[in-house]
């Protein structure tokens, strides 16, 4: 069992930035981020492989948001900038494992508002 640790959410201004961090506690093949916007379905954000330089990003954030990792410490971060009223959502990580099993996190709330 993979056990995820999520941080970095809050309230934030439009233009503004944040950074969300994803935490694995075992070995995992990628890491991805998905939100989920009030009434709305739950979409994917970007991700990332563990093991090489494959990221994908959704078309709504490319340019704005970077993904990028911390082997070392199996952890995947997400730095989003220029922030858009939008972009309100709950944040979640989700890992793979090399098995295939998925382990979603509890989800960060991330609000942009004036």
């Amino acid at each position: 069992q993979v056990q995820l640790a999520e941080s970095g959410g809050g309230l934030v201004q439009p233009g503004g930035s944040l950074r969300l961090s994803c935490a694995a506690s075992g070995f995992t093949s990628a890491i991805g981020w998905f939100r989920q916007a009030p009434g709305k379905e739950r979409e994917g954000v970007s991700c990332i492989g563990m093991s090489d330089d494959v990221t994908y990003y959704a078309d709504s954030v490319k340019g704005r948001f970077t993904i990028s990792r911390d082997n070392a410490k199996n952890t995947v971060y997400l730095q989003m900038n220029s922030l858009k009223p939008e972009d309100t959502a709950v944040y979640y990580c989700r890992v793979v494992t090399a098995a295939g099993v998925y382990y979603w996190g509890k989800g960060t709330l991330v609000t942009v508002s004036p």
